[in-house]
């Protein structure tokens, strides 16, 4: 029996969403934090924040990232 070593949920994908106090169901914002490399991505719409996960997913580098 092979056991598989990589992870189905791995560290490198962990992410916090934080909201801003001001969010609402028609205007979300707020920032995308990834815990293992810290770095951060602000969205202002529910579209800017799957843009946003798009971009981490294919690794890039996109505008609105930012370090802590």
């Amino acid at each position: 029996m092979v056991l598989n070593t990589e992870s189905k949920y791995p560290n490198r994908r962990a992410y916090v969403l934080k909201l801003r106090g001001d969010a609402h169901p028609g205007a979300i914002a707020g920032r995308l934090e990834n815990l293992v490399t810290g770095r951060q991505l602000e969205f202002a719409s529910a579209s800017e924040l799957l843009d946003a996960i798009t971009r981490e997913l294919q690794g890039g580098d996109g505008d609105g990232a930012t370090r802590a």
